[in-house]
């Protein structure tokens, strides 16, 4: 992809990327080391700690002064096969101390060692794990809304549509350019654009391999793609961001309309020249700040607060 196209401002972070391939097993276990060990940084007076219960394993992030009873259930990205809650410690506290939020982030086993539903069922657990500990956290548990990024927000919508199945309603759902549906990784030609960060290549082996089969079969599993549902009347109200020169643009715009078109409260924020998760790894330029102010706006509407307030 031509540098041309990417946001001035980004330009610089994303000539820097590194270049990686997810399908090389040591390349995945590089990443769980890095991850685990990398600094991070956080939002000042913000507690962290982490908590192994039964089958949730969560990373919780408490605001230095509590100004909501809502609360997030973070989940992060990586493809399906990379990852860790540490990987978001910047936007994760941020939002907590921005909007006096408790924010749960989700740890969740990785394809290909561990395909669907290993994931699915490990933030279901995170979920119940907010349910058992609301009232210790300060949270109603009927006020937690369900977000993620890239895979992560792919994986939030999922749970987010298993959960409304089983009669429990998240508050909304709060999705940073998310992974949704895995005919876009069988569209062989789209192999030949060279997306920034995220590549069909890679989106291809991610897909493979968390629903261990070839993408684009006439049939998946429920829950198992966000994009392949088809009833989605009554889902919690949903804010979606996407880049215009991204791999998922497609695929997220057209289930922001869907949801729309089913009567869902949805705001779709679709930003110009942004590669894939910039807000993430080019936190510190103004495309980015601006972004995660509109999305932690949106959450504080949805919460009752307003940010920094």
């Amino acid at each position: 992809m031509d540098l041309e196209m990417v946001d001035v401002d980004l330009r610089s972070a994303t000539r820097s990327l590194p270049r990686t391939d997810p399908s090389k097993a040591g390349m995945r276990r590089a990443a769980a080391v890095a991850l685990k060990v990398m600094p991070v940084p956080r939002a000042r007076g913000v507690r962290v700690r982490t908590s192994r219960e039964g089958g949730a394993r969560v990373r919780v992030y408490r605001p230095p002064v509590q100004r909501t009873d809502a609360a997030l259930l973070w989940v992060h990205g990586g493809g399906l096969v990379i990852g860790h809650p540490r990987q978001d410690e910047r936007l994760a506290s941020g939002t907590a101390a921005a909007l006096g939020m408790t924010v749960v982030s989700a740890h969740y086993r990785l394809a290909p060692e561990h395909p669907f539903p290993a994931a699915l069922d490990d933030i279901r657990a995170a979920w119940d794990w907010v349910q058992r500990h609301a009232a210790e956290l300060g949270v109603d548990p009927a006020r937690i809304v369900i977000g993620g990024e890239s895979a992560g927000g792919g994986l939030a919508a999922s749970v987010v549509q298993l959960l409304h199945d089983a009669g429990e309603r998240p508050l909304g759902q709060w999705l940073f350019c998310p992974m949704l549906d895995d005919r876009t990784a069988a569209r062989t030609e789209l192999d030949a654009i060279d997306h920034l960060v995220w590549n069909n290549v890679a989106n291809r082996f991610g897909w493979t391999s968390y629903l261990g089969q070839a993408p684009g079969a006439s049939v998946v599993p429920p829950y198992a793609v966000a994009a392949r549902r088809t009833e989605l009347t009554g889902l919690p109200p949903a804010w979606i961001c996407v880049g215009d020169i991204e791999l998922f643009h497609d695929e997220d715009v057209d289930y922001a309309r869907r949801l729309e078109q089913a009567g869902v409260p949805v705001t779709l924020d679709v930003t110009a020249g942004t590669p894939h998760g910039f807000e993430n790894w080019a936190a510190d330029t103004a495309p980015a700040r601006m972004l995660v102010t509109r999305a932690q706006a949106w959450l504080g509407e949805l919460a009752g607060v307003e940010p920094g307030v």
